[in-house]
């Protein structure tokens, strides 16, 4: 193992700095950070978002179970998963999806089969929420060693945005497009690993509507959805996998277009929009971007129409248009 990450309250922050001091770690600046410490080859970073701690280098292991778990998180859970989260450990494909949130690029859904051996794998290696993982050189090499480690039963479905956008419109709302794509990925790993009996995502809408898009591969097969399902390792390791398509695609789209579009609904995005409809006219806004979003209106607003005020939204699907 060569790094581990865990939310942290601020009083825990507080506590862990005290205890890297009296241990002899050495203290320097690093952005984002509340404090950074390292001792010898390894390094305990507390950041600002979260907060949240993340432990990396030579000894991890061996400083997590007997510092950081008993001394400041008050539980032993690092080895004792299969007692703490048995079912994790049960086979089972996860689901999970990145870019849903996200004007610019495609919406990918990707799909994880594990079972005892490979659930065990994925935890020595590090494998957690893809939301958890700041670097993009992490989240490519995390999404290699899965593939590697999980005997091929990887399913990755992309919807680029000019389908993305077709899909939006005939579906009427994100629920049921994610619904479809998710039953899709279900389908494939099926189809190579037939005796698996359970699916697990994040809870987005009523399971009925995965199982309603599930052809014939599909119909036994129990669809578990819950909230905070990433905590599950199979859940973690598709948004890794997810997560990998999504930024891959928007970089080589990137290159292509000679313009940087950027991640996520910040200013820059409405930036990157506006130049791209300078270069490119407004039609081009479908082929890069979600065009339910309030960006694609206010950048270019006789071509797409304003999506509705937001008390008037009806489901948590559309609470994702900007």
């Amino acid at each position: 193992m060569n790094s581990y990450t865990h939310p942290l309250t601020k009083e825990q922050a507080t506590k862990l700095r005290a205890l890297l001091e009296e241990l002899g770690f050495e203290f320097s600046p690093k952005q984002w950070t509340i404090f950074f410490a390292q001792q010898n080859k390894l390094s305990v970073a507390v950041y600002e978002k979260g907060p949240k701690v993340l432990v990396q280098g030579r000894g991890v292991e061996e400083f997590v179970q007997f510092e950081l778990e008993p001394k400041i998180l008050g539980e032993a859970k690092l080895g004792y998963e299969e007692v703490h989260s048995p079912e994790m450990f049960q086979p089972h494909f996860g689901v999970d999806e990145s870019g849903k949130g996200d004007f610019f690029g495609p919406l990918v859904i990707a799909g994880v089969y594990v079972d005892p051996g490979i659930a065990r794998k994925f935890l020595d290696a590090g494998v957690v929420d893809s939301k958890r993982i700041g670097s993009d050189a992490r989240i490519r090499t995390l999404a290699d060693m899965i593939r590697k480690s999980s005997l091929g039963l990887v399913e990755t479905v992309l919807i680029g945005p000019a389908k993305y956008n077709e899909l939006y419109e005939k579906f009427g709302n994100l629920n049921r497009l994610l619904g479809w794509g998710h039953a899709r990925v279900i389908e494939n790993l099926l189809a190579r690993k037939p005796g698996c009996l359970r699916s697990l995502s994040d809870q987005f809408a009523d399971a009925g509507v995965i199982r309603a898009s599930l052809l014939k591969h599909g119909r036994k097969i129990a669809i578990e959805q819950r909230p905070r399902a990433e905590s599950d390792i199979a859940v973690a390791a598709a948004s890794i996998v997810a997560r990998e398509a999504f930024i891959n695609w928007l970089d080589r789209k990137s290159k292509e277009l000679g313009l940087r579009l950027q991640r996520g609904v910040s200013p820059g995005v409405k930036e990157s929009a506006r130049k791209l409809v300078e270069m490119n006219g407004p039609g081009a806004l479908r082929e890069v971007a979600k065009v339910h979003f309030r960006t694609a209106h206010e950048t270019a607003p006789d071509d797409y129409p304003a999506p509705p005020a937001r008390e008037n939204w009806p489901g948590r699907q559309d609470s994702l248009k900007r």
